[in-house]
């Protein structure tokens, strides 16, 4: 007789990045201990060699790719297992800049098959913390050519023709696959993403890792895989309103809701066919599914079942969640 299936989360994949910090352990209160620091954390992941391990209830310790092929579309919804099987189509992350990332841009579907037999990656920011004048780039501030941005690359001047933006905390960027970007120092968000883990990075300020190595650039790579128009405005324009679902980012690939809540929340998601992660962005939210109840914190994130498709959510005082689904 199978396990029922209830909310789950999945242990916490921690990674050192020559430009990570310490707000995952100081702000989201998640010890990443021996590392020295942490740029980014897998909440969420069906990547080859980083699988999800779930952390809760009767299914612990079995993987992500495990649960659906065990549930198929009792987990993921039977539109997404016809179309991914046993892949699960989301990456889930904590990323924390203490300094700039490289520059760098994402394949879409299309020639990521081509070149490396996965998926594109199309990703979208959310902004939970940021440094006074912190900032991030998107996009390019003027449409060009590929030899006019060649000249740019080559002369040193590539930081001259991206769309640098001011941010903070609550602030949304959707990055469609072939947008130039990276995050800036003194930025900690949550990444919501295709699972891909390709990425073309085209310059790095020079950095040297522990033995003195810069990182591997890919510049011809990155040519074909770039979106040479201007972004005018890369921000995603929305009005918080309480105790209510508000679009921040809808695409083919995900949708993302924000809900800001002070009182209880039914949410009903028979219609949608997929599966439903929460991410706790501030405070903490009282999940009931069916018999099971769950409580998410900030840093913490739920994936539940797209056989459980009404849920109550109950804040506990103020609370803050994004809510995602295929």
């Amino acid at each position: 007789m199978a396990t029922h299936l209830y909310p789950l989360t999945f242990k916490t994949i921690f990674k050192d990045k020559i430009w990570g910090g310490t707000k995952i352990r100081d702000v989201l209160h998640k010890d990443f201990a021996p590392l020295p620091n942490c740029g980014e954390t897998w909440e969420l992941s069906g990547v080859k060699g980083n699988l999800s391990e779930v952390a809760n209830g009767a299914l612990q310790g079995k993987t992500l790719p495990e649960l659906i092929a065990e549930y198929q579309g009792e987990l993921v919804g039977n539109k997404v297992y016809e179309q991914h099987g046993t892949d699960f189509p989301l990456l889930i992350k904590y990323i924390d800049a203490a300094e700039d990332l490289s520059i760098q841009v994402h394949p879409d579907d299309e020639l990521a098959k081509k070149r490396h037999n996965s998926f594109g990656k199309t990703e979208m920011w959310y902004i939970m913390q940021a440094d006074e004048g912190a900032t991030l780039i998107a996009g390019f501030n003027q449409d060009l050519t590929k030899e006019k941005y060649l000249n740019a690359l080559n002369g040193g001047k590539l930081t001259s023709i991206l769309n640098e933006e001011k941010v903070d905390a609550g602030d949304t960027f959707f990055l469609p696959a072939g947008r130039v970007h990276t995050i800036g120092k003194g930025l900690l968000l949550a990444e919501i993403q295709q699972t891909s883990d390709v990425t073309y990075r085209i310059y790095d300020f020079d950095r040297v890792d522990d033995q003195g190595n810069k990182r591997e650039l890919h510049t011809e790579l990155a040519l074909d895989a770039l979106d040479f128009q201007e972004t005018p405005d890369a921000k995603t324009h929305y009005k918080d309103a309480k105790n209510e679902g508000v679009t921040l980012v809808s695409c083919p690939y995900f949708t993302t809701n924000k809900l800001k809540l002070d009182q209880a929340l039914d949410r009903d998601h028979s219609g949608r066919d997929s599966f439903v992660i929460y991410i706790g962005t501030e405070g903490t939210t009282e999940l009931k599914a069916a018999t099971d109840t769950v409580s998410i914190s900030k840093g913490e994130v739920y994936l539940v079942p797209a056989s459980l498709p009404k849920v109550t959510l109950v804040p506990q005082g103020d609370s803050e969640l994004l809510e995602v689904y295929v």
